[in-house]
This record gives structure tokens, C-alpha cells and sequence, in this order.
């Protein structure tokens, strides 16, 4: 079993999410599987190690003693797959493709990093999710970042990180937004094919708003541009402009006091970001390394 390492990976996921369900997410695989898995291991150990409860996941005895071995075995792994990028010293352009939000304010605290990594250059495109998947799928980039899994069958997906939405304005509004509230602003809104669009669009729809119904002074495609645009608005005008942003975007904003951030009452609006990347580079020693990096980043 140690020769096939990827079953102990899915058990330290599994341990680490508290969760089969959630295990099946982070790792891009079926629930079902995950579940054939550990059973696989308990049946080659002949030993339970672990247990479904309504709270999550308990280990037994043998699950515990499992679980600190295969913490070992990670850590070397990790190690050893830095020697052999040396050994494979393979000099090339490392390509990741990311959406707007990603790569514009995210990713780029990372890319040195993932330089060290791999030891080779990393140079990043930036375009909507599915152009993204487009660029991954004729091979012009290597990994993916994207704010919305555009699922195809070739490609893993991988959860990333955490998003919330907030509507946002350069104007103090109140914190917590009711239905009618919305309509006392004036916005500037993400274009139709936008992940960000519609997923607002699905909830706004929840509390009986529709967008067309509001006063609209703009649509604009790149989350830069928004935000430029509502922080250089006037800040005494009557009806404060407003859009709907992920917090990654604007968070730095907030701090200084530039933006003010709202939250639809009773409503978050939460996403996930995902990492992706064609199933024939699975084995791929450099993807590889930086997708194990990128799931390590535990707060982004």
C-alpha cells in the first residue's frame, strides 16, 4: 500500500476536513470514491480506522497510529519532490491562467513563490473563467485559477479558497441591506458573462429584486475598473454608487477607509475558488508541486 500513496493521501484529507463529502471536494475526486478508498486500507490493514459520526469523523486506535505514519510519509514525499525537480532541472515557462479577482489580487502575492517551488519562471494570463478553461484545454497554460468551475471532463478541479460578495461604495451605507435598500443606489454592474453577475443575480432573484429595476450607470467587465471607479465617484452625492465585489478585491480598500462594505440581511454570498488542471498532468511533477503549494496557503 505504501507504493500507492495517493489512498493515504485521500485518509489525511479525510482526517483533515472531518468529512468524506468535503475530502471528495478538496481532492477533485467522487465522494464514492474517497469511500472505496478507505475501505481499501481497512480491508489491506484488516482493521477499522475510522469511524462516520454525526459530528464529523473519529479515528480509532489503528486510524491513529495510521494517521501519524502517513504525516511522516507526507513530509517526506514533499521533500523528495523538491530533489527531484532538481534532478529533472527541466528550464521552461510555468503558465497559470486566473479570472479577474484571482489573478489580479491574489495570485501575485504567491508567484514568487511558486518560482522557488519549481525553480523555473511563472508568468500568469488573466481573463474570465471560461477563457481561462479554453486556455487550459489547448494547452497555452499549465494550471488554473479560476472563480467558477466550468466543469469539462478532461480537467481535475480542485477547492481552493473561501470568497464572500459585498456590495461596497466609497459612501458609508448601513452594514446590513434590506431588499428595498437596494434601490436607493446607484450601481455600476460586472458584464453578463460574468461568474460575479451571476451569482448575484441567483440571490438578489431570492429576496424578489431584480436588476433591471435598478438605476444602472454602468457595466463594466474588470473588477479593477469597478472599484477605480466607485472610489474616485463623488462621495457627496445623494444617492451613494455602489457594486458588488469579492471581499478579496476590495479588502485592502476597507482597511485604509476608502471603501465601506454591506451585506444583504440574513444573506452571504459565498463562492469557492478553484484550482484546475488536465487530467494527462496529473503525474505532472511541476503542476504537481504548485497545486500542493497553492492547497498548503491555509488564509489567503
Amino acid at each position: 500500500m505504501l507504493k500507492d500513496f495517493a489512498k493515504l493521501q485521500t485518509f489525511l484529507m479525510v482526517i483533515k476536513e472531518k468529512s468524506f463529502s468535503k475530502a471528495s471536494a478538496k481532492l477533485g475526486i467522487s465522494q464514492p470514491a474517497v469511500t472505496q478508498q478507505i475501505k481499501y486500507i481497512e480491508e489491506y490493514l484488516d482493521t477499522k480506522i475510522v469511524e462516520r459520526k454525526k459530528n464529523g469523523i473519529l479515528l480509532t486506535k489503528e486510524g491513529e497510529d495510521l494517521y501519524r505514519i502517513a504525516q511522516k510519509l507526507d513530509k517526506a514525499i514533499a521533500s523528495s519532490e523538491k530533489e527531484l525537480l532538481k534532478i529533472i532541472n527541466k528550464e521552461f515557462t510555468f503558465i497559470m491562467g486566473a479570472s479577474f479577482a484571482i489573478g489580479n489580487y491574489i495570485l501575485p502575492n504567491y508567484l514568487s513563490e511558486i518560482k522557488k517551488k519549481i525553480n523555473n519562471e511563472v508568468f500568469m494570463n488573466v481573463a474570465l473563467s471560461g477563457e481561462i478553461i479554453e486556455q487550459l484545454e489547448d494547452k497555452k497554460i499549465d494550471l488554473a485559477l479560476i472563480e467558477s468551475p466550468v466543469f469539462k471532463d478532461d480537467i481535475i478541479y480542485r477547492e481552493w479558497v473561501e470568497d464572500e460578495l459585498v456590495i461596497f461604495s466609497n459612501q458609508q451605507i448601513p452594514k446590513q441591506l434590506k431588499a428595498d435598500d437596494l434601490f436607493e443606489f446607484d450601481w455600476i454592474c460586472r458584464d453578463e458573462h460574468s461568474h460575479t453577475r451571476k451569482i448575484t443575480s441567483d440571490v438578489l432573484e431570492e429576496i424578489g429584486v431584480q436588476c433591471n429595476n435598478f438605476n444602472v450607470l454602468g457595466v463594466l467587465s474588470s473588477p479593477t475598473a469597478i472599484k477605480e471607479t466607485i472610489l474616485h465617484s463623488d462621495k457627496n452625492a445623494k444617492r451613494p454608487l455602489v457594486s458588488i465585489m469579492s471581499r478579496h478585491v476590495i479588502s485592502a480598500d476597507i482597511a485604509e477607509g476608502k471603501l465601506f462594505e454591506a451585506r444583504i440581511k440574513n444573506y452571504k454570498i459565498e463562492r469557492k475558488f478553484y484550482i484546475a488542471y488536465l487530467k494527462e498532468r496529473k503525474h505532472d511533477a511541476f503542476v504537481d508541486n504548485v497545486v500542493h503549494y497553492l492547497l498548503s496557503i491555509n488564509k489567503i
